[in-house]
């Protein structure tokens, strides 16, 4: 079966992620795709900012740390991602930068939606998030989720998404579980080389 980790992009105390990741979770259960989904919250990881002496695609996945180690195994045991990221400065945080750089090869040919939110949709920081997963051979679907601190959060602090955004995220977790299946045989192919 093929194994989708929706990853969370905030470590903030005080963070509306979480919501936005349990919502994606229950929306794609409740799809009729064979798939499996997770989420993976990287405030849960253990791993604090990248300070690693030794590129991690140097390393052959001989980590210094079993923190290292064990995000490594998770993100090796999906075949693609939903990434969940709010928008800070018009970038995503610092922190999901860290989780994605912490690793190397457990990344390449995998395939990944990307949700974003923020006062502009926090389009900003999917831009830039593709392009860093681009970097690590990620290829990333264009049907994307966006979501407004103003329409779909009460408050600004509890997530309510409206009616609308449900036909745009049929679509990417369609293509996130299409593309991750194909690029599975791009995986076999890399490993028998």
């Amino acid at each position: 079966m093929t194994r989708i980790g929706i990853i969370t992009g905030s470590t903030r105390d005080v963070r509306v992620n979480l919501q936005v990741a349990e919502w994606v979770k229950d929306f794609a259960d409740n799809k009729d795709i064979d798939a499996e989904f997770e989420i993976v919250d990287i405030k849960e990881s253990g791993l604090g900012r990248f300070n690693e002496a030794i590129p991690p695609l140097m390393t052959n996945k001989e980590y210094a740390t079993e923190e290292q180690r064990a995000w490594s195994r998770k993100i090796d045991s999906f075949d693609g991602f939903i990434f969940v990221t709010p928008e800070y400065n018009k970038n995503f945080p610092s922190s999901l930068k860290d989780h994605l750089d912490y690793l190397g090869s457990e990344w390449h040919h995998k395939a990944a939606g990307i949700v974003s939110y923020g006062s502009t949709l926090g389009i900003a920081a999917s831009l830039a998030l593709r392009t860093t997963l681009s970097n690590l051979k990620v290829a990333t679907v264009e049907p994307q989720g966006a979501f407004s601190l103003f329409n779909d959060f009460e408050n600004m602090a509890t997530f309510a998404p409206m009616e609308v955004h449900k036909p745009r995220f049929g679509e990417m977790i369609d293509d996130v579980v299409a593309w991750s299946n194909a690029l599975k045989s791009v995986r076999k192919e890399k490993s028998l080389v």
